[in-house]
């Protein structure tokens, strides 16, 4: 990878998973260069509306609504993380199924009218577990940060923090493992999977 490129390994939080009915709520972003060394990290609740947050997102990232409504608006969270990223490199957002956290963010931008900072192609964690397990023979059961963390021994005894910071390191340290775990080498044999009937 060259120099130019520095990766935004990022992971928000969202009232809901419909990007036209749910909020931001949370972002959290680690810079690292190319060879994943990093270089700044920073955390922003989003002030979110409450009919905006479904329960059930409310319960897995801890929403109170006294405390988001602390929160900086939208607008200054997007110009901070603006203001946090290099301007002479292409800034390339990596993450756990970081599609959703892109769509989340393109729209927050285009919201405020703000130009999108960061560039069209990203990395995912998924995709290189899976490949991880392809080569080293150890079917994935699932292709969640869960998963991966606890295939990679990276997990605690309290599971997954969902909160946009940790998860973000958490994914920047899978990415680590499984990185340093690939050889060039053939795909180990997996066993067959019985057609569905």
């Amino acid at each position: 990878m060259s120099a130019e490129f520095v990766f935004a390994f990022l992971d928000c939080e969202f009232g809901g998973l419909d990007v036209d009915l749910h909020d931001l709520t949370e972002v959290g972003l680690i810079l690292t260069d190319a060879r994943l060394e990093e270089q700044a990290e920073a955390q922003w609740r989003v002030r979110a509306r409450p009919e905006r947050i479904t329960k059930e997102a409310a319960a897995i990232f801890g929403y109170d609504e006294a405390l988001w409504a602390e929160a900086p608006p939208l607008r200054q969270v997007l110009e901070a993380i603006v203001a946090m990223l290099p301007k002479d490199r292409k800034v390339v957002p990596a993450g756990q199924n970081v599609r959703m956290d892109v769509l989340f963010l393109e729209r927050a931008f285009r919201k405020c009218d703000i130009p999108y900072p960061f560039d069209y192609h990203v990395l995912d964690l998924a995709t290189l577990y899976y490949s991880w397990s392809l080569v080293a023979g150890e079917p994935a059961r699932a292709i969640s940060l869960r998963q991966a963390a606890t295939t990679a021994g990276l997990l605690g005894k309290d599971g997954v923090a969902h909160r946009a910071l940790e998860d973000a390191r958490l994914t920047l340290e899978c990415f680590r493992h499984y990185i340093a775990r690939l050889a060039p080498r053939e795909p180990a044999e997996l066993p067959e999977i019985p057609p569905a009937s």
